[in-house]
This record gives C-alpha cells, structure tokens and sequence, in this order.
C-alpha cells in the first residue's frame, strides 16, 4: 500500500486486533479526527481538482465482458419493493442488478468540468468502494471473479478456474481505497469510506429488490479470508497501485433459500489476470494513522444478532413510480428551498422507513441497532419547530434518556403514528444551530429537517473494536434509506460528513463516550443549478468507444 504506509505499531495491532489495544486505537482515531468550532481534523492544506484520484480502478489485462444496459424501465414500482418474482441469475439480471446499484447515473458538465453521478452516494463523490462479483453457474457469465467498472457498465475477469465448479453461487464483494478519499478529507477519510460501504449495501439491497433477489451478509468471511477471496492480498497485483481493504461479502439467494459454500479462488487451480492501475501517480501525503486503524478494526467471523419479530406494523407503501426511475435520480442536493414546509404524513413516512423490519432494506443488517436520530426540525406542517428524538430501540431510548440533556422534555408528539417512537426534545428554532454544528453548511439550516445520527458507541465497541465499521455502516444504510424514501416522496436528501463532533454532543448534553455522533443528514425541496448540464450515464457506449472520456473535473457533487 504505497499511499498508507504501516508502521511497527500497526504491524504490532494486526496480529492481536481482538483486544483491548486495538480498541484503543480505534478510540483514539475517533477523537484525533473529530473537527472542532476553532480547528479542523488534519487534511490537506490545499486542494487542487485538476490532481484527483482516479475514480474509476481499472485492471490492465484482465478479460472484459461488456454488460447489457436496461433498455425499460422496471416494471416493479419503488413502492413494490421486493418484486414479488425471483428472476434467474443470468447475465442480462447481473447487468441489471449492477446498473441500479453501482452503476452511473448521469454526467454533469459546467463549462469546461465534467464528472459522474453513480446510484451510490460517495462523500465528496470520490467513490473509494470498489465491488467484485464472484459468479458460478451463471448464465452468460464464465465462472469466476470480475472487477465491476461503472465507467463502462462491464465486468473484468480477474479469476478463472481451470475446470468448471459444480452448482452455482452468486456474490459480491466490496473494499474500499482510502486514498480516495484521504485525498480531499486527511485522516477523516476511514470514517467516509465506512459510510460509502453502508450507502453501498443499501444501494444494492434495493437494486437486488428489483429482481426479487435477497442479500445476505455472509458473516462467515472473516477479512484475512476475503481479502484473498477478492484477490487484494496479491501484492504483485497493486504493485504500482494503490491498496483495496476487505470491507464485506453479500450472497445473493431467492428468499426462502440457505446459504452455500463459498469456492474461494484461493483455494482452487485457476488463473489470475490483470494488473491494478494507479489511481494518483503524485500523492500529496500520507496518513498513516488510517492504515493503522483499519487493520486495528478489521472484521472478525461475525455471528448475526438474534432478532425478535419486527416490533412495528408492516409499512404502507405508495407510489407508482419505477424503482429504476426513481433510483437513477436520486442527487445529493447541494442547495434547499428555504421555505418549503414538508408535509406531516410524508415527515412521518420517512421516520417510519427508518425503523427496523425484517423485510427490504433491513434483511440485508443482521445486526442489533445502534444508530439513533436526532431531528432538527425547521418546516414541517402542523409539527413546532424543535429538536426531536427517535430511539429505534427499548435500549437505545434508555440509553438517550439517560445521556442527553437533563432539561430535555420528551414530550410525546400527539399527531405521530401510534407506534412511532418520536419524542420532542425541545421547542424553538434550531435553524441556526444545525447549520453551525454541520460545519456552517446552509443545507442543515436551509432543509425542512436535519439529522444527527447517534451511535451507541463506547459499549458496542466493547465487543470488539471491528464495531467501529459496523457502526458508521449502519449510519450510511440510513442515510440510502433517507435519500430514496425522499425521493420516492418528491423531495431530496444530502449527508453530510462535516460537522464539530463535540460541539454536537455539548448541545445535546453529552459527557461521556456512550454516545457519538457519527453522521449527519438533511431534508428538504432542492433548488437546481440551471447552468450544469446533465447528461445520459452511457452515451460513450453508443458512440463505441470504452473508458476514453474524462472523468472527472472540478466538482464535489454526487
């Protein structure tokens, strides 16, 4: 990993990552990169667009099968999700489920400056997620492992075995390049690319809905073990490039079916091919401290948390709009209306979504919650301008009640859904306050509400400190969900990544560690720049020609 360097300590962390020092070091990047009202977390001092990283990882040599793009529309709404119809894998249903997830959803060009919007949300729209499709028995598609490149909608054959393997599997893997995003952000970059993997997950939930597929978490797979499922640990391989980090493998499986064995390349004769591109041939500098804290937090095999039966009603979904629509437009809006007021029922539609259940998207988390929103409400009809609470557990309203301010009320909200757990917290107007606490960012004041996701966080990561990426994972599975459910409802949503951590826990009453704010969003009605062009996703496939165009220039929108 020529970009993040190890150090003697880091080497030390690896081989006793279970204990209590590596929870340590994990704490201890939490708070060295939590920003503050009078400084910011360490990044770099200047940032030049014309110098990005790639954005798009490539592997020279490696076979390429081009895939079919969506010539209609879904004919499952967004509101029908999951299709009710498991479709067979094959090679037209992959490309599908690929184009709705990580695929590219349009381009942007101002003046000069060009860049891609994909169906995952990315920080900066850096993208540090990369996704492998491990394939056997598919049809249309040669057993093996392939590299998705979005750029072009195709697929390199990294591994092909020898022989054919017997039965058929389907799985996807995902890493992250930190240095995507430790380009523009410094040592604040690990928690963004652990949010990119959670709006990964939801993103790929929901495209597998389009086909009546189901995702499962396969715990089983440690990281030593998917780092050389996916082939990062051949070192020959990102010679020149820089380094992937395992982050999770996802099976793909029809609803009622169990989970198979995994054929690991590793594991089997075969062939490798390909070689990693570089993504930033002058790095900047390094932050070795982000290197030192992944390999602190990696995963262990994970045991799926006993879940009781869903403790909410079944949700009343409407709409009839194609999922395919209405995922492809999803933005990140960069300005709200200032005087939209969102209607109540579609306020508590959205809350509602947030719950945990046992179908779409939350099938895919086999976990407890831990991540608890806080809600600064600005424009909402009928509902008094305030600071707001939703515990999406017995637990985790225990644990707030205790935490936050004393002063708070916790006054039921008389017009909310029976089973909603929505508590007001406080009356006024927090406009001014949301925008300081986001890094003075308009959009946390701008919006019809903004969001603080809580974390419970010095108790989870007493069971390991791997609980760090489960954390800021399940806060990007919220923020897709808040993204799509807005847009479902003709509204917008935008996280935002920059806020003063502690300045966050001193408004809310916070004095320890139980809880830590890892994530905010926002809400509202977006205004439009009208002088940005967009522009179809695949255009340069019509005209023939494949990872010729430029990618980027000039622009943090996503």
């Amino acid at each position: 990993m020529p970009r993040l360097e190890l150090t003697n300590g880091a080497a030390r962390i690896m081989a006793t990552s279970n204990n209590s020092e590596a929870v340590q070091v994990v704490m201890a990047y939490h708070e060295r990169t939590k920003h503050h009202l009078n400084r910011y977390a360490a990044g770099p001092e200047v940032l030049d667009w014309d110098t990005q990283p790639n954005p798009f990882r490539t592997f020279t040599g490696s076979p390429r099968r081009i895939l079919p793009l969506l010539t209609d529309e879904t004919a499952v709404t967004f509101a029908g999700l999951p299709a009710a119809t498991f479709q067979p894998f094959t090679l037209q249903t992959v490309a599908q489920f690929l184009e709705l997830s990580l695929g590219l959803a349009a381009w942007k060009e101002y003046g000069t400056n060009r860049w891609a919007l994909r169906c995952n949300p990315s920080s900066g729209n850096l993208h540090p997620t990369e996704a492998y499709v491990l394939a056997f028995g598919v049809q249309g598609i040669s057993d093996g492992l392939y590299h998705y490149l979005s750029l072009d909608h195709l697929l390199e054959q990294r591994w092909y075995p020898d022989a054919g393997q017997p039965g058929a599997g389907l799985y996807i893997g995902l890493s992250s390049i930190a240095w995507r995003e430790a380009w523009k952000y410094g040592e604040r970059a690990l928690r963004y690319c652990q949010l990119d993997i959670g709006h990964a997950l939801g993103a790929l939930r929901y495209a597998a809905g389009t086909l009546g597929w189901h995702l499962r978490l396969r715990g089983d797979v440690d990281d030593a073990r998917l780092r050389s499922l996916l082939g990062l640990d051949r070192s020959g391989d990102f010679a020149q490039a820089e380094g992937e980090d395992a982050e999770l493998l996802l099976e793909i499986l029809p609803a009622d079916a169990m989970s198979s064995a995994i054929a690991s390349p590793a594991a089997l004769p075969g062939q490798w091919r390909g070689q990693a591109n570089c993504l930033d041939p002058h790095p900047l500098c390094q932050w070795p401290v982000i290197a030192e804290t992944t390999i602190a937090s990696r995963m262990p095999v994970l045991t799926p948390d006993p879940l009781p039966p869903d403790p909410w009603p079944a949700r009343k979904k409407l709409g009839h709009t194609a999922a395919s629509t209405l995922i492809r437009r999803r933005r990140s809006a960069q300005r709200f209306d200032p005087k939209t007021v969102m209607a109540t029922d579609d306020f508590f539609t959205l809350l509602d979504a947030l719950l945990p259940r046992s179908d779409l998207p939350w099938d895919a988390w086999p976990f407890t919650p831990h991540i608890h929103p806080i809600l600064f409400v600005h424009r909402v009809e009928g509902l008094n301008s305030g600071l707001y609470a939703l515990p999406r557990t017995g637990e985790g309203e225990q644990l707030l009640r205790m935490t936050l301010h004393p002063d708070f009320s916790w006054e039921t909200v008389a017009d909310a859904p029976v089973h909603l757990p929505l508590w007001r917290l406080y009356s006024g107007d927090v406009r001014s306050i949301a925008r300081t606490l986001s890094c003075h960012q308009a959009i946390a004041a701008d919006s019809c509400f903004a969001v603080a996701f809580l974390a419970e966080y010095a108790d989870s990561l007493k069971s390991g400190a791997w609980h760090y990426r489960l954390l800021y994972q399940e806060a990007g599975l919220l923020g897709q969900i808040l993204y799509l459910e807005a847009e479902s409802l003709g509204l917008n949503g935008t996280g935002i990544g920059c806020f003063f951590d502690d300045a966050v826990h001193e408004k809310l009453g916070i004095r320890n560690n139980r809880l830590q704010s890892l994530y905010h969003f926002t809400v509202g009605h977006a205004l439009t720049d009208t002088r940005i062009s967009t522009l179809p996703p695949y255009a340069q496939r019509e005209l023939g020609t494949h990872t010729g165009v430029s990618y980027y220039g000039g622009s943090s929108l996503n």
